[in-house]
């Protein structure tokens, strides 16, 4: 979402929307006491950020290391074409793989970059063989396999730091 399409929000929006980034399963009940408002204001709050757009859906934060997939690949595709034709069918054929978690067109010398999650350095060949070179107008492939994560977030805290105008 940018700017001119940003959701005009105060400060208790802000509160709740903290809350819910540190535990999306809070009841209503829970974020009342938390933001000092009653649970029918907060559930009726919630209902409007949902309704705009600005609350997206929930879901659990999954250790993809403890389910068996403890690497993870920065993968860099460049394409032979950047023709509306090559993109749309480039994309198409990504969103039908399995073991890519993350995709975006981006800028620079790069014209996708992806994240993908495997059991090993030999079901990552197995990615890059099956998945990856078999990917429509693809003209290079880099990857980085990630040594440590540092920090991950799913919204950045400067976000929710926001203040109404």
């Amino acid at each position: 979402m940018n700017e001119t399409n940003a959701v005009a929000l105060d400060t208790t929006d802000y509160r709740i929307l903290r809350e819910l980034g540190v535990d999306g399963r809070a009841s209503d009940v829970a974020l009342s006491e938390r933001v000092n408002l009653s649970s029918t204001a907060v559930a009726r709050r919630r209902k409007i950020l949902e309704e705009r757009g600005a609350i997206t859906g929930y879901s659990a934060d999954l250790d993809l290391a403890r389910l068996g997939f403890g690497i993870t690949v920065i993968v860099m595709i460049e394409l032979s074409s950047q023709a509306e034709q090559a993109l749309v069918e480039f994309e198409t054929a990504v969103i039908a793989c399995p073991s890519m978690s993350y995709c975006s067109f981006v800028s620079g010398n790069t014209d996708f970059l992806m994240i993908v999650h495997v059991r090993s350095f030999a079901d990552y060949d197995r990615v890059y063989r099956s998945e990856l070179s078999t990917l429509p107008h693809v003209a290079k492939i880099r990857s980085s396999f990630v040594m440590r994560e540092v920090m991950q977030r799913s919204v950045p805290p400067a976000a929710l730091n926001a203040q109404p105008a």
